[in-house]
């Protein structure tokens, strides 16, 4: 591998992992210390703004039924999340955030938020135009490669 090929791999790397390390940090030390990342990415599935099926849920993440419906008994256990059946289909779950899933939520997306505005602080217009580019093209990559799901477009329309 060249130098530059090299380079990026490691900055890669290096940033998956770190980004997880400092969700988990950010976690432990707030008001959510009970949360684990995986449950607070559970929370980000659900969403704000309707009530949605657990199938919904579990497509989007990309896990079981089963798996999620441990998730969610540990996230109702804890009162983030509240389970309701449908009136017109029992066999329907609805799942949704109570007031500290939605303050969970908000908070995640500061975090999130506060993470893309400093990464892109500093930048001139060209250079944040080259590094969506960057990050557009290898986002595609690999929802094309590895047959991932909704793109940016397509989750941002589902939380709308």
């Amino acid at each position: 591998m060249n130098k530059g090929i090299n380079v990026v791999n490691e900055l890669l790397v290096d940033l998956f992992n770190d980004i997880l390390v400092i969700e988990q940090k950010s976690l432990q030390c707030s008001v959510f210390r009970d949360l684990s990342i995986t449950e607070i990415h559970t929370i980000e599935a659900i969403g704000m703004y309707k009530p949605r099926t657990m199938t919904e849920v579990a497509c989007q993440l990309d896990i079981t039924i089963g798996t999620l419906t441990t998730a969610i008994n540990h996230l109702v256990r804890k009162q983030y999340v509240i389970r309701e059946r449908s009136n017109q289909d029992r066999r329907i779950v609805y799942i949704r955030l109570t007031k500290k899933g939605k303050l969970a939520f908000r908070v995640h997306q500061k975090f999130h938020s506060d993470m893309v505005k400093e990464t892109i602080n500093g930048l001139t217009e060209q250079e944040e135009k080259i590094l969506v580019q960057s990050l557009e093209k290898l986002n595609n990559f690999f929802k094309s490669k590895y047959n991932l799901k909704a793109g940016l477009k397509e989750k941002n329309n589902e939380q709308s």
